[in-house]
């Protein structure tokens, strides 16, 4: 069953991420990036706070790890700054060129999760990860 996909799910996120580049890029337009930041982090937290409900996914915060406050803090911290970051660069480039550069973030994934999570990538794996990496930067670069 699709729902129950981890490809699927990820395909849904490549598509919303495409959709995203392109109405920010015209959203930034007539304002200040950082400020386009915070409309799209409302949005955001706005429409999740209707999906915890509707789902009755709610849970009291007392049963949050500490840990998992720690993680999730620093997962919020680096989305805020890759946010800020990404709409500056929508502000000052191509959506056509700034949206691949981003999706760089595959491969500083692989590689961090090498490192510091240990997940193991097969010499075939590498290979992808370095493809990916190229056809980011080729895709950007206007020759």
């Amino acid at each position: 069953m699709p729902l129950d996909s981890w490809l699927f799910w990820a395909l849904l996120s490549a598509i919303f991420a495409a959709l995203t580049a392109i109405f920010a890029k015209i959203g930034v337009e007539s304002i200040n990036s950082d400020m386009a930041t915070f409309v799209r982090t409302i949005v955001v937290v706005v429409v999740l706070a209707g999906i915890v409900s509707f789902t009755g996914a709610w849970q009291p915060i007392s049963t949050v790890p500490g840990r998992t406050w720690l993680f999730l803090g620093l997962s919020g911290l680096g989305t805020g700054a890759s946010w800020l970051a990404y709409f500056r660069a929508l502000k000052l480039g191509n959506a056509a060129q700034v949206a691949p550069i981003d999706k760089l973030s595959v491969v500083f994934v692989a590689v961090f999760a090498a490192l510091f999570l240990g997940e193991k990538l097969s010499l075939l794996n590498w290979f992808g990860v370095v493809l990916i990496g190229a056809g980011a930067i080729m895709v950007a670069v206007r020759f």
